[in-house]
């Protein structure tokens, strides 16, 4: 029996989890010394050392078989790790094995076996040997019927990862909308899922900018629905002038070639995270080793 005044022991001297330190100590029959030998091993004490740093960059990519996909970001460090063949060997071991499994969560998908043992040892194993935190950072799993189409674009290398799903339409229509959204950055696909407190939050903003002007309170109201429109047409995917044509808007694009777009998913590496601003340094100290 481990009890939890050895487990917090182990804890304190290897920063491992709390559930990996009570297995290293059931397997070595509550031998501190050895359990340590055992985290090391695993590459898991390792690892935990390396887990309060910041680790926002590195790879989104697109997985797709028949009627499923999935659209995934892991996290390196440094952008010159993401590179790595190590790393992107990874990243597509995470997806495939994600892709063929019934996970919908990056929770579930950590579980997910592999010849490392899951995905989380492949992980933990691969942060031991590249030597910078890794890490799952977020999954989405699509799935569609067979009149519907996917479309896929990765930007920058695997930067921007982008996945969208149309009706009606082919792959050629279905990848071009999933350029646009790489290059321009939609929010929504269309109005109708703004928030309303986001739309009354900009009007509210546009308001007080045409009052500030000084304009006359009729001729404010015109000037806000008219900003409220350019604003929706910048962010809402189906309303942005169409990059190939800028004639004609994406939604009348894609209806000229018969369909309509359903949804659009779309990751930017480290978006929301903060970033290290020493990746340049990493970078050339690594190549200097190599000299």
């Amino acid at each position: 029996m481990v009890d939890a005044k050895t487990v917090a022991e182990l804890r304190a001297k290897t920063g491992a989890g709390m559930m990996d330190c009570k297995k290293a100590l059931s397997e070595t029959n509550g031998d501190i010394n050895a359990a340590i030998d055992y985290l090391r091993e695993k590459g898991i004490a390792k690892a935990a050392k390396k887990e309060s740093r910041i680790a926002a960059e590195g790879l989104a990519n697109v997985y797709i078989n028949g009627n499923k996909a999935v659209i995934l970001e892991v996290n390196s460090e440094t952008d010159f790790v993401s590179k790595n063949e190590e790393f992107t060997s990874m990243l597509d071991t995470i997806g495939n094995t994600i892709l063929n499994s019934n996970a919908k969560t990056v929770e579930e998908a950590l579980e997910l076996p592999c010849e490392e043992g899951t995905i989380k040892d492949l992980i933990i194993a691969k942060t031991a040997k590249i030597g910078e935190k890794l890490s799952l950072r977020r999954i989405e799993v699509v799935e569609k019927t067979d009149d519907e189409t996917f479309g896929s674009y990765l930007h920058m290398g695997g930067k921007i990862a982008v996945l969208t799903v149309l009706t009606g339409a082919n792959e050629e229509v279905a990848k071009d909308v999933a350029m646009q959204a790489a290059a321009m950055k939609p929010e929504f696909v269309r109005e109708d899922e703004i928030p309303t407190d986001r739309v009354e939050k900009e009007r509210a903003i546009f308001k007080e900018q045409a009052m500030n002007e000084g304009k006359p309170a009729e001729i404010a109201e015109k000037m806000v629905e008219g900003r409220l429109k350019k604003f929706f047409k910048e962010i809402c995917l189906v309303s942005q002038s169409f990059i190939k044509n800028g004639h004609i808007d994406v939604a009348t694009y894609v209806k000229n070639n018969g369909g309509e777009v359903k949804s659009m998913i779309r990751y930017e590496v480290g978006e929301g995270m903060e970033k290290r601003n020493d990746n340049f340094e990493i970078g050339r100290a690594s190549c200097r080793e190599r000299v």
